[in-house]
C-alpha cells in the first residue's frame, strides 16, 4: 500500500474532532492499528484494515442513496476497500461512490462523517474480518443519474422518513448525515 496514503490517513484521524466519546474512542482505535500496522489500510491486513465509504443524501436531507449490496444481503452505503491508487481516504471514498453508485455529479465533504468498525464474513478466506470505516458525506440530486454495480442488486433513492431494513448503524449513519446537510 501506498505510504503517503498512510500517512494520509493517520493526519485525516489524527486532525478529525469526534462528535462523541463513542467517535472518539474508534478514531484512538484506528490510529493505535495505523500505528502498529504499516498495511493497515490494505485488504491484506488481517483481521483489521481500514475501509472508505460515503453516505449520499439529497441537497434537502429528504432522502439517501442506498445500494442493495450483493455479498452482504442488505441496503448499505456505498464503500470498500482501499487500493494503492488513492491518494487519501477521502480519494478512496469517492472512488467507491462513483464504481458503485455510478453517480458522476455530486459534492463531496473531504471531512470523515463517522466512524464505524463492524466485522465481515465474507471478505477474507482467513475468516472474520474487521473493516476499520471511515465515512464521508456527498451530496447528489436524486433526479441525477445512478446505476447498478456488478456489487450490487440495486442502487435506489429511498426517502429518510421511509428507509429499508438494515443494520442499526445505517440509521444512525443516515441520521448524522441528514443533520449535517440540515445544519449547511
Amino acid at each position: 500500500m501506498n505510504p503517503d496514503l498512510h500517512a494520509s490517513a493517520v493526519a485525516v484521524l489524527a486532525g478529525w474532532t469526534p462528535p462523541s466519546p463513542g467517535q472518539e474512542a474508534l478514531r484512538e482505535r484506528y490510529l493505535t492499528h495505523l500505528a502498529a500496522h504499516s498495511d493497515g489500510l490494505a485488504k491484506a491486513c488481517f483481521p483489521d484494515h481500514l475501509t472508505a465509504g460515503a453516505i449520499v443524501v439529497s441537497p434537502g436531507a429528504d432522502a439517501v442513496l442506498l445500494n442493495h449490496h450483493r455479498k452482504a444481503g442488505a441496503w448499505l452505503a456505498f464503500g470498500g476497500h482501499l487500493e494503492p491508487g488513492d491518494a487519501s481516504l477521502a480519494d478512496g471514498a469517492r472512488r467507491e461512490l462513483v464504481e458503485e453508485s455510478g453517480l458522476t455529479v455530486f459534492d463531496f465533504d473531504p471531512e470523515p462523517l463517522s466512524l464505524d468498525a463492524h466485522a465481515v464474513e465474507f471478505c477474507s478466506e482467513r475468516g472474520t474480518v474487521h473493516h476499520l470505516d471511515v465515512r464521508f458525506l456527498a451530496v447528489a440530486d436524486p433526479d441525477g443519474s445512478h446505476a447498478t454495480s456488478d456489487e450490487s442488486l440495486d442502487v435506489r433513492w429511498w426517502p429518510v422518513d421511509a428507509l429499508p431494513e438494515t443494520f442499526e448503524d445505517m440509521y444512525a449513519l443516515i441520521d448524522v448525515a441528514v443533520a449535517r446537510v440540515r445544519d449547511r
